[in-house]
């Protein structure tokens, strides 16, 4: 669980950041490669993607286990485009690069930074420029040619909170964060891996929405840096391929199994919680959350708190496989 402390002062210094990090993609992108669960959503990109990776990236994918923590260095809190973050990476004080890797060890203790990396081990700023070079590779090769695709849904997931902020204010938008965000005032939590607390301490806060980001949000480990939190945005359906049609409703049950049709059809017709839900597909709330879950986490299903009550609502990649059609299957 990540704890985010505010003060009445850092509610006003809250920004949304307006397009993609790319470093933060490029993180997190690796991830995605490495850990092969994309599956509707993201199969594509990773099928195209992965036999363009540079030989180079070894030397990033050995920072950047695809659970667990990498070094904040690599994702540099600094404005401007690429040019300006692969600059900063490859300034990176040798301190910072030392108290990482310090970090880096602890919390990978089963990993072993390669003989690639004693250079960076020892101090060597080579090193790091090494690193920033390969990072520099990656992105021109794996991610420029999404890039405008990447920066279009980012934008979109953009507009639709600055939607809900003219709407509802902070408290909406931190509320609907994310499914797992629950916002009281001073203090918003959301799922992360391990128990952190971020006081913010009147430095306000960067909401950086992430393309590659999936399951809960991410930060920084050092709380000393800049403050941000990069949080997954609900994509479009089709996004890597435009022309592609929504799957055959006979097959939707075949391809996401019974019971998530009808919860995905349930959804669709403007059923919300989980009890309703339950009840639609005759089977237990327990056994609904589990689907539920599961459906989230293929980008089908978007889930926020409400007062005592978590709402669910099917996303636009969840309305095309059900476009047009009815699902009668019964669990």
């Amino acid at each position: 669980m990540l704890r985010i402390h505010f003060t009445g002062e850092d509610l006003g210094r809250i920004r949304i950041a307006t397009g993609p990090d790319p470093m933060w993609e490029m993180l997190l992108s690796l991830h995605r490669l490495r850990r092969r669960d994309s599956g509707v959503l993201l199969g594509p990109w990773v099928r195209e993607s992965l036999p363009k990776v540079p030989e180079t990236t070894r030397a990033l994918t050995a920072l950047a286990p695809p659970f667990g923590y990498s070094p904040d260095f690599l994702t540099p809190a600094v404005g401007g485009g690429l040019a300006d973050r692969l600059e900063a990476l490859r300034s990176t004080p040798l301190r910072q690069v030392t108290k990482d890797l310090r970090e880096f060890t602890v919390q990978n203790p089963r990993r072993r930074l390669p003989a690639c990396h004693r250079q960076l081990v020892a101090g060597d700023p080579e090193a790091v420029g090494k690193l920033a070079d390969a990072a520099h590779a990656y992105v021109d090769t794996v991610l420029d040619p999404y890039w405008e695709r990447i920066w279009a849904q980012v934008s979109r997931d953009r507009a639709r909170r600055s939607a809900v902020l003219a709407e509802g204010g902070w408290d909406a938008v931190l509320r609907t964060l994310h499914p797992s965000a629950h916002w009281e005032y001073p203090v918003l939590r959301v799922a992360f891996p391990v128990e952190q607390d971020l006081h913010l301490g009147g430095r306000g806060l960067l909401l950086q929405p992430s393309f590659f980001c999936r399951y809960a949000p991410t930060t920084f480990a050092d709380p000393a840096l800049p403050p941000v939190l990069v949080h997954p945005i609900e994509h479009e359906p089709h996004w890597a391929t435009p022309e592609a049609g929504p799957a055959d409703g006979r097959s939707l049950a075949a391809l996401i199994g019974p019971t998530r049709a009808v919860l995905l059809s349930a959804l669709a017709d403007g059923v919300t919680t989980t009890g309703e839900l339950a009840r639609r597909a005759g089977t237990t709330p327990p056994n609904a959350s589990r689907h539920i879950a599961a459906l989230r986490e293929a980008a089908l299903v978007s889930s926020h708190r409400h007062r005592n009550a978590t709402l669910h609502t099917v996303t636009e990649l969840g309305r095309a496989l059900l476009e047009g059609r009815h699902v009668s299957l019964r669990a």
